[in-house]
């Protein structure tokens, strides 16, 4: 357990904290959930980056990095579609993708094939988390900016940020389905074929 695992491994409680904040209504609330939100994308790179500097780059690593990236980015995408922020359909989407995913890594590892992240993974990863960025900082302007600038009229930047966010999430969506279906074609031999074949 080097530092780098517990970078990765720390967002798994902060997705928590983050979620119970987002329902916690309370002044403050809604900055402190985008804030610790953009902690844990910092730390999506910084654990990458000190385990490639240090030479701590580990196969548990590599699983986890992906795997905590995934819990993170569901359960809040959970959370946004009980607020009604996230279609459920476009939720759906994304969840079945990342299950598939995961379910392919942990066949191929059992084979003893690491499944990392390639580049449209960490793409579809980069968009999902700019989209929540978007879609948790709607609330922290719409109710913490406004109690601190009670003269302004936030009302349809608060719209557009969150409606840019849903569109970027849409977008996430889409390159979810894309690099998912990547996943299944460069390791189809892998996973579909059976060991003692």
């Amino acid at each position: 357990m080097n530092l780098p695992n517990i970078i990765t491994l720390s967002r798994i409680p902060l997705m928590f904290v983050i979620v119970g904040l987002m329902y916690w209504d309370h002044l403050g609330a809604a900055s402190a959930a985008f804030w610790l939100f953009i902690l844990c994308a910092i730390g999506d790179w910084l654990d990458g980056y000190l385990a490639r500097k240090r030479n701590m780059v580990s196969t548990f690593g590599k699983l986890m990095d992906a795997l905590t990236d995934k819990i993170m980015v569901v359960g809040i995408v959970i959370a946004l579609v009980n607020k009604q922020e996230i279609p459920v359909a476009f939720a759906l989407i994304t969840m079945c993708r990342e299950f598939l995913v995961t379910g392919m890594r942990m066949v191929a590892a059992s084979k003893g094939v690491i499944v990392a992240a390639d580049g449209g993974g960490k793409t579809k990863t980069v968009t999902q988390l700019i989209a929540l960025g978007f879609l948790l900082g709607a609330p922290m302007a719409g109710r913490d900016w406004a109690h601190l600038f009670p003269a302004l009229n936030l009302t349809q930047f608060v719209e557009y940020v969150a409606k840019t966010g849903l569109v970027i999430f849409i977008i996430g969506t889409f390159l979810a389905v894309w690099s998912g279906w990547r996943y299944v074609v460069r390791y189809k031999d892998v996973v579909f074929t059976d060991a003692d074949k």
